[in-house]
């Protein structure tokens, strides 16, 4: 399978389009095995119950001692913003050097609003990593999954393999554009959610938020969580902006939904993907966000900016 570049970027960006296991393992295996072959560490981040695929019993998130480290994509992609980093700092133990990366992370039982955040995920993927180092291979099984969720995920890839064959894809354009659509507006919250107007003190927001998480029933790290992500969202509307935001709060039967509205503008498409430097001044709110929620959904626009935070119940 050739190396394709695209411009400065990712080296390689292929869609792995699989029907059953026998093809699945071939593709993924040959890709890795092509990697430890050139001496590029391999990062693999599937459901764990596809690591079997690679011939070795379950290692985590810890290297089998061959350059080949495995993940848990239901655990570590449970909110898509975090795959970026893990790539990245995957790539730092081994500086100046290729490296690649299998992902898988799209399965049947994955929400709407989960899927949307995958998608531009991929995108992003494409403008990450500019200094041309990363290979990427990520797989979806066509038999589980919905033609349009297929043909989305190759819209983000520079060429599609299935069946065996790699073709490049004429709808790639090589950057983050392609998913443009993606960044039209969420869906109004329903008509019974709970809204506050803040403005200067935090304070009544961090209380509205816990008496609403109570109501839902989270209880522990995961009300706690929420309370701390959407004061780091306030703080960052009272930081960069000249006014306050508006906050809503509601519940589904499988999570609490909390969504802030500011007049800012995320200038920053890959905005909270990475880890911030220690000595970094700004970024952090956003990065810790995106580790202690479920998914967390940003749309931005010269008009506004909209940021929904997801919290399972369970």
């Amino acid at each position: 399978m050739n190396e394709r570049g695209v411009g400065s970027q990712v080296r390689r960006h292929a869609a792995l389009i699989y029907r059953d296991p026998a093809e699945y393992a071939a593709s993924v295996n040959a890709f890795v095995e092509a990697g430890r072959t050139a001496g590029e560490p391999v990062f693999i981040a599937v459901p764990s119950a596809h690591w079997q695929v690679f011939g070795r019993p379950p290692f985590g998130a810890v290297s089998d001692g061959a350059s080949v480290t495995l993940a848990d994509m239901e655990e570590l992609g449970r909110n898509p913003a975090r795959v970026i980093s893990a790539i990245r700092e995957f790539a730092d133990l081994y500086p100046g050097r290729a490296i690649r990366y299998v992902g898988e992370p799209l399965w049947p039982s994955r929400t709407l609003a989960e899927r949307e955040e995958i998608a531009r995920l991929e995108a992003l993927l494409n403008v990450a990593f500019p200094d041309g180092r990363v290979s990427m291979l990520c797989a979806y099984n066509a038999s589980t999954l919905p033609t349009s969720v297929i043909s989305a995920a190759c819209n983000c890839h520079s060429s599609v393999l299935s069946g065996g064959q790699e073709r490049s894809n004429p709808a790639f354009n090589g950057s983050y554009k392609v998913a443009t659509w993606l960044d039209a507006p969420l869906p109004q919250p329903p008509t019974g959610a709970q809204e506050l107007d803040y403005d200067y003190d935090l304070r009544p927001l961090r209380a509205f938020v816990a008496a609403a998480a109570d109501s839902a029933g989270l209880t522990g790290v995961r009300r706690t969580d929420l309370v701390i992500a959407a004061s780091e969202i306030g703080a960052n509307t009272l930081r960069h902006t000249a006014g306050g935001g508006v906050l809503r709060i509601w519940q589904s039967q499988a999570e609490v939904i909390c969504q802030l509205d500011d007049g800012g503008y995320i200038a920053d498409p890959l905005a909270g993907q990475f880890k911030p430097l220690r000595n970094q001044a700004g970024g952090h709110g956003l990065w810790l966000v995106n580790q202690v929620c479920d998914l967390v959904q940003i749309r931005t626009s010269n008009l506004g900016t909209t940021v929904r935070l997801h919290m399972r119940k369970g």
